[in-house]
């Protein structure tokens, strides 16, 4: 009988916890990491890992798979990037709790928030729960290829306790309050990894109303924070706008302090927030100092759209031609798209804005042509001028407007184009790394399983060891051991996950082996694969060797075995090695 389920050997350890790499062999049994080092005995299977990166699987705590997670065993892209955890429920949106007459409105919230199409969760989800526990037993009764942990999400404890009277400006009574606050309590106790809200004018239902914790008081989020600190464990997540009358850092440090939670929030250079990023860090700073835990959570590149004519947003979105493609077969629109004559009208057309409060982003989709980026075959996401489209236009000697209809009209109309709304402001990703550096802050904002028509992020572990560890060329690099150590044990701590995020013995043994020097990002494609046919865009990599989920290889060359030893994680966890200890 083999010693060993499972022994790679020969690698390049770097073992998440930012120490230097070392030479050796890494033995599994049951799931858990058993030896690290030069490995005696033999095993059921090995992987010869010569001049290859072994690391912890990665942990992704910004996930929207909250309905993907009911149908789908092998969580893509997400998985195909790497990670072997995920935190959902982000935002405050999510699909628990969930009153049987407000399915269709929860699914509406979250299509326009997260742009994930209503048609495929409409038709993917069972709805085999009611409460939010309930909802995590329904997780548990499906395997997949990584381990899922979610937020109770606002969104929905608010539906549920508010019915009809959730509408935007709703102010909940104090019996309201307590509900709401029994809810979440209830919901962590069961298992959930914390609560999470948004109060940010950017995110809109289907319908365009702000989502409900928008207009929630103080005292409606701090009573939620007190029902965490009841139960002792929890992230408090929040995406905000921060305005300054709502005074964002005191009440987040005044729930920090009370339950000694942590709280971590959106940390970006945005529009929307009328907090710069550097009061925003400065504000931290200030309520940290005086005993809260607040966390910043931050992007490791621009947040943008990646814009097609079959994506969600396009430049061309607002002229009035372009409407009737809508009603077209892909074929025939691509026929109309390269037909010169409309080609013409369109470029010959004014944008028609609808009344709304982000017309300005609206601007910048169909006019910002120094902030758009052509994405051709070695697209660098940290571009510089020369790389926009109005340079390139003026380049070849056309209009940006015409530049950017061929571009996105090329090869039968697949050709995309990258806005980075967010995080680019300076045209370069420097500040990030002081951030990078900083305890904290914490990697986040993958959106892995959202935004599907306009952005595929959750392939940021690979940015992060393609770009910030290999091929930075505007700006300084990272090492490969913190850059590990930021996706695996710093994410993983965050959230109470202690069991992972480290190559050593007794804990899980979630791995990636590497083939680092031809690590690689693909090309985003958009496919039809959700459920009803509904789209996302997908972007593969080439580089993971293999991946590993408790002791069983899920990804081989970046194709899923069809293994699934994935589960759902209920609250916080410790490493076997460390409850031996105690």
């Amino acid at each position: 009988m083999a010693t060993y389920d499972l022994i790679i050997r020969n690698g390049t350890i770097v073992d998440g916890t930012g120490a230097p790499r070392f030479s050796g062999d890494v033995a599994v049994k049951d799931g858990l990491i058993a030896a690290v080092g030069t490995v005696r005995g033999d095993a059921a299977h090995e992987i010869d890992a010569g001049g290859k990166i072994v690391a912890p699987g990665w942990v992704d705590i910004h996930t929207h798979y909250d309905g993907q997670a009911t149908w789908d065993q092998e969580m893509a892209p997400s998985s195909w990037h790497g990670v072997t955890t995920v935190v959902m429920g982000n935002c405050g949106v999510g699909f628990a709790p969930a009153a049987p007459d407000r399915h269709e409105w929860l699914i509406r919230l979250m299509e326009g928030v997260e742009d994930i199409p209503g048609t495929a969760l409409a038709e993917g989800m069972k709805w085999d729960w009611e409460t939010f526990p309930e909802y995590l037993d329904a997780l548990e009764r499906l395997p997949r290829t990584v381990d899922v942990g979610t937020h109770v999400p606002h969104g929905a404890v608010r539906a549920y306790v508010l019915g009809d009277r959730e509408k935007p400006g709703a102010i909940p009574t104090d019996d309201d309050i307590v509900q709401m606050a029994a809810i979440v309590e209830e919901g962590v106790r069961a298992g959930a990894l914390g609560f999470s809200t948004s109060r940010t004018v950017i995110h809109k239902s289907v319908d365009g109303e702000v989502v409900p914790g928008t207009t929630a008081t103080a005292e409606e989020l701090i009573a939620i924070g007190r029902a965490m600190g009841k139960v002792g464990h929890g992230v408090f997540e929040l995406a905000s706008d921060l305005k300054r009358e709502w005074n964002e850092f005191e009440w987040m440090g005044a729930i920090s302090r009370e339950t000694g939670l942590p709280v971590t929030f959106a940390a970006l250079q945005s529009i929307a927030k009328e907090l710069p990023l550097s009061e925003q860090i400065a504000e931290m700073d200030r309520q940290n100092a005086t005993g809260a835990n607040i966390v910043a959570a931050i992007a490791l590149r621009g947040n943008g759209i990646i814009m097609a004519w079959r994506g969600t947003v396009h430049p061309f979105r607002f002229r009035p031609s372009v409407a009737e493609l809508d009603t077209l077969p892909w074929d025939q629109a691509v026929a109309r798209l390269k037909d010169p004559a409309f080609k013409a009208r369109v470029l010959s057309e004014a944008n028609v804005y609808p009344e709304s409060d982000i017309v300005h982003l609206y601007r910048v989709i169909a006019e910002g042509w120094m902030a758009q980026f052509e994405m051709d075959a070695d697209f660098d996401y940290e571009p510089g001028p020369d790389a926009s489209i109005a340079a390139r236009a003026a380049a070849a000697g056309k209009s940006a407007d015409e530049y950017a209809y061929d571009l996105l009209t090329a090869d039968d109309g697949t050709g995309f184009i990258y806005l980075p709304i967010l995080n680019y402001a300076d045209g370069n990703l420097d500040f990030l790394e002081e951030l990078q550096a900083r305890d904290d802050c914490v990697n986040s904002l993958s959106d892995g399983g959202a935004h599907c028509g306009t952005i595929c992020d959750a392939a940021s572990p690979t940015f992060m060891l393609q770009h910030w560890v290999r091929d930075r060329k505007r700006g300084g690099r990272l090492t490969l051991e913190h850059a590990v150590k930021r996706q695996c044990l710093d994410t993983a701590r965050l959230y109470g996950l202690d069991d992972r995020g480290v190559i050593a013995p007794g804990y899980v043994a979630d791995l990636n082996v590497i083939d680092f020097d031809n690590l690689q990002l693909g090309k985003p494609w958009m496919a039809f694969d959700l459920p009803a046919g509904g789209k996302r865009l997908l972007q593969q990599a080439k580089g993971y060797v293999a991946t590993i989920k408790s002791g069983v290889i899920t990804f081989e060359d970046g194709t899923w075995t069809g293994a699934t030893p994935g589960g759902l994680i209920r609250g916080p966890q410790r490493a076997a090695m460390l409850e031996a200890a105690e």
